[in-house]
């Protein structure tokens, strides 16, 4: 036996309603829209290895103008080197005036007797200077910003380095054993271009 029961009628959504609920739904949705967009697209402080690079004193300035140098080999494929941009970018902000701060790219050939003379296998490595120019000490590996720091403290003031042998996690690197010759650069290549 099944019971009857009156069913009430279901009331239809007047339009005026359904207008109101779907203009709510649109507006929300090009709410969330913007702010998403908005939100990537924020510039952050945080400095990218490409910055650091272009910021970077050339080489030839820092090892003959006075100031103690740190120079850092890197590359933009090396997931350690791009883990401590954020904070080499802060450090070169705070030592900016008091130490060179010199970014050599070890996929750039130009780099090759720097590579092999203070023999880089791992990256970021990094080499201290004092304000002669000359070699103080060698660090490798992701390097925590405290350790860092003080490392930059004491070359500023002229004192040993706390942490002058630290190692951390690197990216693996051979250097090659030389650069790499294009055709054009090679001198038995100039009858190549001779076209019959």
């Amino acid at each position: 036996m099944t019971a009857n029961l009156p069913q009430s009628p279901a009331k239809p959504e007047t339009s005026m309603g359904t207008r109101v609920r779907n203009l709510l739904i649109v507006m929300v949705a090009i709410a969330l829209t913007v702010s998403l967009f908005l939100g990537m697209r924020t510039q952050t402080d945080t400095a990218t290895l490409t910055e650091l690079a272009e910021n970077s004193t050339p080489l030839e300035v820092a090892m003959s103008n006075g100031k103690p140098t740190l120079m850092e080999f890197y590359a933009n494929w090396c997931t350690t080197c791009q883990a401590m941009a954020k904070d080499m970018g802060e450090l070169e902000q705070e030592y900016a005036e008091q130490v060179n701060f010199v970014m050599l790219n070890v996929d750039n050939d130009k780099w090759l007797p720097e590579i092999t003379r203070y023999r880089v296998d791992g990256i970021p490595h990094f080499v201290f200077f004092g304000k002669d120019g000359t070699e103080i000490a060698q660090t490798i590996g992701e390097q925590p910003r405290t350790i860092m720091a003080a490392n930059l403290a004491a070359l500023v003031a002229g004192e040993e380095l706390p942490h002058a042998k630290t190692t951390g996690q690197t990216s693996k690197f051979e250097a090659p054993v030389s650069a790499k010759k294009s055709a054009s650069e090679d001198p038995r290549s100039h009858g190549a271009q001779v076209v019959n």
